[in-house]
């Protein structure tokens, strides 16, 4: 499972002073269920992400992946998922089955078990005809599905999607989500970042709605519009993100 407390990032800037990207956040993703973090450009989304990913040290809080410590602990953290997002890069020159044997062997695996686990992801995953594709010759589709290959090789417990659908075509992005839908019924954990609310409201357990750092509000969608007496989830979104910035406007002029 996913744990996170307090989490916070910030940065130095010299016009703007300290940028708060991130604002002790904290929640819990368990296996089994797909976890959204929902919010605009600039939310911080994509800042828990590489938090939650060691790519960023935060500045303070505290997040464990299966139980590791991700600044204490980083590389059994890293071991725990497998990361996916728009602007992951494929190699020109590597096949899709040379990419994800490539990343296999990163983590590892030994030859016989990364073989039979290459072939069932292949066949799962519908890759067997673009096995000897290069990475320079295949469509954005083909792309993701290398990416999430290679996210899966190691058979991690914890799955980050950040914004895996910006680019593809209809088509491949509905059997994209299915293919999320369907590693959710394995039992994994997933964390799916997001500024659709369709894919939200059809793929998500629980929401998070970030804005400016801060967690606005979260839950299942039911709760949510319980808890807002909103029954559209476009309009919830926009309402709470309204009310946070009349509420920052007041706070500046006190």
């Amino acid at each position: 499972m996913i744990r996170v407390d307090r989490l916070s990032k910030h940065y130095p800037d010299l016009r703007r002073g300290e940028v708060v990207a991130l604002a002790e956040l904290s929640f819990r993703a368990y296996p089994g269920e797909i976890y959204g973090l929902l919010g605009p450009n600039g939310a911080g989304k994509t800042t828990t992400l590489r938090i939650l990913s060691t790519l960023l040290q935060p500045t303070s809080g505290t997040a464990t992946l299966n139980g590791y410590d991700i600044v204490r602990q980083p590389a059994q953290a890293r071991r725990q998922i497998g990361f996916v997002s728009a602007s992951t890069a494929v190699y020109d020159r590597m096949t899709a089955w040379e990419m994800v044997e490539y990343f296999g062997r990163l983590h590892d695996l030994e030859e016989k078990v990364l073989r039979t686990r290459m072939e069932e992801l292949f066949d799962r995953l519908g890759m067997q005809e673009m096995r000897d594709v290069l990475g320079a010759k295949m469509s954005t589709g083909m792309k993701q599905k290398v990416s999430i290959a290679r996210a899966l090789v190691h058979n991690p417990p914890i799955l980050i999607f950040d914004e895996p659908t910006v680019g593809l075509d209809v088509l491949a992005a509905r059997s994209l989500l299915q293919t999320i839908a369907e590693l959710r019924q394995q039992g994994k954990c997933i964390l799916f970042s997001t500024h659709i609310m369709r894919e939200a409201e059809k793929l998500c357990d629980r929401i998070a709605i970030l804005h400016r750092g801060h967690l606005l509000a979260e839950g299942t969608l039911e709760e949510l519009r319980q808890q807002s007496g909103q029954q559209d989830l476009e309009e919830l979104f926009f309402r709470l993100i309204q009310e946070y910035e009349e509420n920052r406007q007041l706070a500046v002029g006190a």
